[in-house]
């Protein structure tokens, strides 16, 4: 099958139009030997575009957030001849004042975002500290979101610039260690109890393809989970599952669990 063939045999639309993004980045690369990009793609639509590539054959690429363990990236096509850049990013950073430090999460940030108008795909992570926030932009839309977001009440009184993507204050990754027993090492079981749902619940949340191994898009309730397996449930967090600690004296599994927070 040809690229487009391949494309064809996807069944969602939503899934069909991000490809077909991404196949003409693809060309246009290759057609003006010049690298091309997509706005930022979330964690289901990375696993899709990496699928798609791989039935594709296509290697020119490269899907970059700022940051190694960033969640939202952007796809890169580039020439044979040179590598894909990492500078097509900006970083525009709120710094609070003194009596705002520490006062606003992330869903804070967002949602002063969204309230602006402005597409949640032109914006990738944002990385919450006591001091404000850096909040990951394709360069064109560097100077577009700083202007808007001084217009908000909330940051009226903070000092917000770009700086390089060099500049980026990364993350501290917390965790906090946790224990759960399940039935077995399902994913549907898993996810249960990670979730704080009933397994009927959470066998919908893995249809819904909210549930990623590794990475990965997992729609099989049935799949095993191992050891070192990295388990993120969109809504609810990323886990590691770090060992089986033991087993109740019915048999059942318990897991230690390390949770970001």
């Amino acid at each position: 099958m040809n690229e487009q063939e391949i494309l064809n045999t996807y069944k969602k639309q939503e899934d069909k139009i991000c490809l077909a993004q991404v196949l003409d980045k693809i060309k246009l690369s290759q057609n003006k030997n010049i690298t091309q990009n997509t706005n930022f793609l979330d964690m289901y639509q990375i696993a899709l575009v990496k699928n798609f590539l791989k039935k594709i054959k296509y290697e020119q690429y490269k899907l970059w957030g700022g940051y190694e363990d960033a969640e939202r990236k952007i796809f890169m096509a580039y020439p044979e001849e040179e590598k894909a850049s990492n500078e097509l990013l900006k970083v525009v950073r709120i710094v609070l004042p003194e009596e705002d430090k520490g006062k606003y999460t992330h869903r804070n940030y967002l949602g002063g975002i969204i309230k602006l108008g402005l597409k949640r795909e032109m914006v990738g992570d944002i990385l919450v500290d006591e001091q404000g926030a850096d909040i990951i932009v394709i360069n064109d839309f560097a100077t577009i979101l700083k202007e808007q977001l001084i217009t908000l009440t909330r940051f009226a009184n903070s000092k917000i610039e770009i700086v390089d993507i060099q500049n980026l204050r990364k993350p501290k990754i917390q965790k906090e260690e946790i224990k759960i027993i399940v039935a077995s090492l399902r994913l549907d079981n898993i996810v249960s109890d990670l979730a704080r749902t009933s397994r009927n619940k959470a066998v919908e949340i893995i249809k819904q393809e909210r549930v990623f191994m590794n990475g990965q898009n997992e729609i099989k309730a049935s799949k095993q989970v191992k050891i070192n397996d990295i388990i993120t449930i969109r809504g609810k967090g990323r886990f590691i599952i770090k060992e089986i600690a033991g087993t109740t004296r019915s048999g059942r599994p318990i897991l230690t669990i390390e949770k970001y927070v």
